[in-house]
């Protein structure tokens, strides 16, 4: 844990767009509410990494645009699908380079808490929590809410 002191009425959030992390981000709010918090939804990208005969490539320096901007509408999408009109205010959108968890992690930096789904887009079905939430309970410089869905 970092010696500087904590920014309070920060809540940071991961979203990418499955139903568990708009579970998270629909907590998240509520919990801003109540505790007169900001929210800091973030989104992260990256390169998809490719394979080709001389082995792995990176994508295409075209493609950063495209997916930068994919990733911004889709945390727009579950912003205005899950958060109440009148809250959208309190809620800061946020989309950055980098895997998930790195750019979770400095995210909530000096932040007063961080929530995640328990399970995103990738990963085992059967797992208990997703790479990503785990990586980020065993790493955050500050409490970790992980939201589980409602069909467990």
């Amino acid at each position: 844990m970092s010696s500087k002191p904590k920014e309070t009425g920060r809540i940071v959030v991961g979203v990418d767009g499955s139903a568990s992390s708009k579970e998270a981000l629909q907590w998240a709010v509520r919990q801003a509410e109540l505790t007169d918090c900001g929210v800091n939804a973030v989104i992260a990208w990256e390169y998809p990494p490719l394979y080709g005969s001389i082995g792995w490539l990176d994508a295409p320096q075209s493609l950063a645009g495209d997916l930068k901007v994919w990733a911004g509408q889709a945390l727009d999408d579950a912003i205005r699908e899950v958060v109440a009109s009148g809250d959208t205010s309190r809620v800061k959108a946020t989309v950055a380079y980098g895997t998930a968890a790195s750019v979770l992690l400095e995210a909530a930096r000096n932040a007063s808490l961080l929530v995640v789904g328990s399970r995103g887009h990738g990963g085992f079905t059967g797992a208990l929590l997703g790479s990503v939430s785990q990586h980020c309970t065993q790493h955050a410089p500050c409490p970790v809410v992980v939201v589980r869905g409602g069909d467990r």
